[in-house]
């Protein structure tokens, strides 16, 4: 049921809206709840209301409601203003006025008298109402009858008169003019047609109104009693327990050699059973077992004798309880078998995958774990069962057993990816172009002659003058553009801390191109590069640069070819296979025969590549990149690589979201050889990784995943503990340590930075590397740098200006840098700083001494004559006596000439001395004056 809102509720009962409301607030309900006539009220607060408001309180209408302030009076509150009636009231019938009526009646008719000029008529009719018959006579006007709301509960008709009912034609007397009426009751109006009177449409209410629900009772008393008792089971039965079998004593049987009853039981006869259900040992009777028979030979019945189900179950559960134990025993004996034949006793063969840990290498061999670990304590290496062991010793502890254990390595899964691409079948394979590395010696034109060949200037905007990162670009060879032919030039950096650079360059190209300067010749990166080419087993064509030069004279360049020949690459000028092609990027002399000449190596090794199937190839650089994450340049080598392939390379792996080629052009999906830039992937791999197309991302994660967790265990990885090593940890304790934070602008330059960084080392001062990244100075790189007290060096990045405030207050040096000669001369000389200095010996003069006087409360003071140089007051003092070195490093208290006392004393001149501590001076002594100079080391 709906909630009734206050007005309702005071229109039903005929009271004002106000007084509700505020008796409400007088008994406590707050004013959120009823705020006015419109707030809504439940149902149980709605009989409250009703029974506050209540007129009479008998037994029939129980007041139950809590009333706790001062009770209403009715007739105050009780809405007393009459209603604006409709234009015309209509006529009550009197004779309908029951009692019925007067309880469900709202409306009456009242009189309004007339203006004061009107005549007041004899008689005055009621207005025929709306059911009355057409054909009625008109009457009379009589007053105008007003409806009045009346308030439910009470009547519109005052209480019935004794009086006999006036007859239906008579019509009541009409009022005085000058007296109001107060109510009008019209007379039953004449009219023609049905006897019965036409029913209003007015809805039929209860006599009395009772609260709707079920009301509250008074409570009674409760009387607590005690449980009452329903039933009486009675106790289970519980069976006798079995009576135990008497002992085998003399006694025991019974004549007749039958077995005894036991106790209670009479002595068995020839007849009797034992106990246990056994026939008997004697003649006797063979019946068959029964539960109730007399099986004791006399008046009472046996009752030790027969199987009930109990013991059957009994007995099944001790045979399936045996037949476990049985299993478990004839299991035992079988491993007892097999341990015999392990190769622990008989020796032989056994193949173990590296990497193993002891515990696998016992579960393997079935050596026990503890004797491994104890032969390995005994050689000074101190493992537990879990350790980790090298193949090496293994095999060395296992031929103590016998045992001839091979150690293959378990394949990764990278290692099974690039199997898979090894077998691949290659389904559309084509002829593609040459993939070209430009190696050389720093500054000698390589990136020169590649910015003419591509008709770009990107040397010009290298810090230094020189390259430090490896790129890659395709070039178009040829007029013809409907056959048109591309060459992959790859950059290499010349300095020599890019070794590594110039190695993966020469791993991944088909032909190098070697750079030699006219002006300069054959250097030392120069033989490196021709070192790794050879090693490679890819052909080199020489490009002898800078040939406009006024140093490249024909004398030169011979010079030049013969140094090129004693490194095994014999010029076609003397007759022998290698190309030399004279160059020059700055007057572009040379280029176009360059181009040609490697297009014709290229067809003489008839270069192909599958060109379908899943894309494979090498990383060339990686960074990170505002707006597309990590960033990769990789150099496509097989198969097709697509936007949204899932790529694999090194620890990283993700999902292909862009591909860009060397100048800025996206593609959908690109063929090889190209270089190109993509992103999507999660993190940086290392410059020369291999990159591979896989399925799934799933199979991509997990063989990046096991890269990164066996870079972490090698990270990880700590030497054994050994006497050699501990001694060595003590020794490396005085050594003083750089500590270096690294960051640089790609991963290759990360790596050959580390490297060139740790090799600036001595034996008392090392250079370590604690923390190296790609990207930007943080915050972190700070705070830890702060932490370990280590200096950061940034090679192509800054720190932003918040980074550059917490370094200041922390107090933290960061060194910024773009050419990688120079940090390494820095470090160079911050290792120089912290090494001890040599200390030399510098001999000042020489003096003999001649008389030796002894002074009370002064000492022995040494009478000398200086024969040679000088002798200073500062200086140390040598004491030699028969050119034997008795006392050293000695200080002089006191240097005299004559009473005076003096600073120095020269040559062919007499003083006296007072050496510090030391009064054990003779005749003849010689004393020698030097002192100890620090001299700067360095690292040359």
């Amino acid at each position: 049921m709906a909630n009734t809102r206050i007005f309702e509720i005071a229109k039903q009962m005929g009271i004002k809206s106000k007084a509700i409301v505020e008796k409400c607030h007088a008994e406590g309900i707050p004013k959120d709840v009823i705020k006015n006539h419109m707030s809504t009220v439940s149902i149980g607060l709605e009989q409250t209301i009703r029974e506050w408001f209540a007129s009479t309180d008998n037994e029939d209408s129980p007041h139950t409601a809590v009333e706790s302030s001062e009770k209403i009076d009715i007739e105050k509150v009780r809405e007393n203003k009459p209603r604006k009636a409709k234009a015309k009231a209509k006529a009550i019938d009197p004779s309908e006025s029951t009692d019925e009526s007067d309880a469900t009646e709202n409306t009456v008719a009242v009189a309004v008298p007339p203006k004061p000029k009107a005549k007041a008529r004899a008689t005055a009719k009621p207005a025929t109402p709306a059911a009355a018959a057409p054909a009625a006579p008109a009457k009379p006007t009589p007053p105008t009858l007003r409806p009045t709301q009346v308030p439910a509960g009470l009547s519109s008709t005052p209480p019935p008169i004794d009086a006999p009912k006036a007859p239906a034609a008579s019509a009541p007397p009409a009022p005085a003019a000058d007296e109001p009426q107060r109510v009008v009751r019209p007379p039953k109006p004449e009219v023609k047609g049905p006897s019965e009177a036409p029913k209003m449409n007015v809805p039929t209410r209860p006599k009395t109104i009772a609260p709707a629900g079920r009301q509250l009772e008074k409570k009674s008393t409760i009387k607590l009693s005690g449980p009452k008792v329903v039933r009486v089971e009675a106790p289970e039965p519980v069976s006798e327990p079995r009576r135990r079998p008497p002992p085998r004593n003399g006694g025991g049987y019974g004549g007749g050699g039958g077995y005894s009853g036991g106790q209670g039981a009479p002595g068995g006869g020839a007849g009797a059973i034992p106990p246990d259900g056994r026939p008997a040992r004697g003649g006797g009777n063979t019946r068959r077992r029964t539960g109730g028979t007399n099986r004791g030979g006399g008046d009472q019945p046996y009752r030790g004798g027969g199987w009930t189900a109990a013991d059957l179950a009994d007995r099944d559960a001790r045979l399936k309880s045996s037949g476990g134990y049985l299993r478990q025993r004839q299991q035992q004996m079988r491993n007892a078998a097999n341990a015999a034949q392990t190769p622990a006793k008989i020796g032989g063969n056994v193949s173990i995958t590296e990497p193993f840990t002891i515990k696998d290498l016992s579960a393997a061999t079935g050596v026990k774990g503890a004797d491994i670990v104890k032969k390995l304590f005994m050689q000074g290496v101190m493992a537990t069962i879990n350790s980790g062991i090298e193949s090496e010793k293994a095999q060395e502890i296992m031929m103590d057993w016998e045992i001839e254990l091979e150690v293959t390595e378990a394949k990764s899964a990278e290692e099974q990816v690039a199997e898979q691409f090894a077998e691949r079948d290659r389904k559309d394979e084509r002829q593609r172009g040459p993939i070209v590395t430009i190696l050389g010696h720093v500054d000698h034109g390589k990136t020169s002659l590649l910015d003419r060949i591509r008709n770009a200037h990107v040397a010009d905007g290298e810090a230094g003058g020189i390259t430090q990162a490896t790129s890659a670009f395709r070039v178009p060879v040829g007029a013809d553009k409907k056959n048109q032919k591309f060459v992959t030039f790859i950059d290499t950096p010349g300095h020599e801390a890019f070794t590594a650079m110039r190695s993966r360059g020469a791993n991944v190209t088909d032909i190098v191109v070697l750079v030699v300067a006219a002006d300069d010749g054959v250097m030392p990166q120069t033989i490196e590069s021709i070192s790794h080419a050879q090693a490679a087993g890819v052909p080199i064509i020489v490009a002898l640069n800078k040939i406009d030069k006024e140093q490249a004279t024909d004398g030169n360049i011979q010079r030049i070819l013969g140094q090129l020949a004693e490194h095994g690459l014999n010029p076609t000028d003397w007759g022998g296979e290698t190309e030399v092609v004279r160059t020059s990027a700055i007057k572009d002399i040379g280029i176009q025969d360059l181009l040609e000449i490697l297009d014709l190596q290229a067809e003489i090794l008839e270069l192909k590549s599958d060109f379908s199937g899943p894309a494979q190839g090498t990383v060339i650089e990686a960074r990170p990149e505002g707006g597309r994450g990590n960033v990769a340049n990789i150099l496509v080598q097989e198969g097709e690589l697509s936007v949204g392939d899932f790529i694999v390379m090194g620890r990283a792996f993700g999902r292909v979201r862009d591909i860009t080629d060397d100048r800025g052009k996206k593609h959908k999906k690109v063929l090889p050889p190209l270089p190109v830039q993509i992103s999507g992937i999660n993190d940086l791999p290392d410059a020369g990784d291999k990159f591979y197309c896989v399925s799934s991302l799933k199979e991509a994660e997990k063989a990046a995943e096991q890269r990164r967790d066996r870079e972490r265990e090698t990270l990880l990885a700590q030497p054994k503990l050994t006497l050699d090593t501990m001694f060595t940890q003590i020794a490396d304790q005085d050594v003083k340590e750089i500590l270096v934070v690294l960051k640089a602008d790609v991963q290759g330059s990360v790596d050959v930075l580390t490297s060139e960084i740790e090799k600036v080392t001595n034996e008392e001062v090392k250079v370590r590397v604690i923390h190296k990244a790609v990207g930007g100075i943080t915050d972190s790189d700070i705070v830890l740098a702060e932490a370990s007290s280590a200096i950061i060096i940034g090679f192509n990045v800054i720190a932003n200006a918040k980074g550059r405030a917490l370094a200041e207050n922390k107090g933290v040096e960061i060194r910024n840098y773009q050419v990688i000669y120079h940090i390494v001369e820095d470090i160079k000389k911050a290792v120089e700083g912290l090494l001890s200095p040599d200390i030399r010996q510098e001999v000042l003069g020489h003096a003999e001494v001649r008389e030796v006087f002894k002074v009370s409360k002064v000492g022995t003071i040494a009478g000398c004559y200086v024969t040679d140089g000088i002798v200073q007051r500062d200086a140390l003092i040598r004491v030699t006596r028969d050119g034997v070195v008795i006392e050293n490093d000695r200080k002089l208290e006191q240097l005299k000439r004559f009473k005076d006392d003096a600073k120095e004393v020269r040559a062919n001149m007499e003083c006296g001395m007072k050496i510090v501590g030391y009064d054990d001076i003779k005749n003849g002594d010689v004393l020698e004056c030097y002192k100890n100079i620090e001299v700067k080391r360095t690292l040359d």
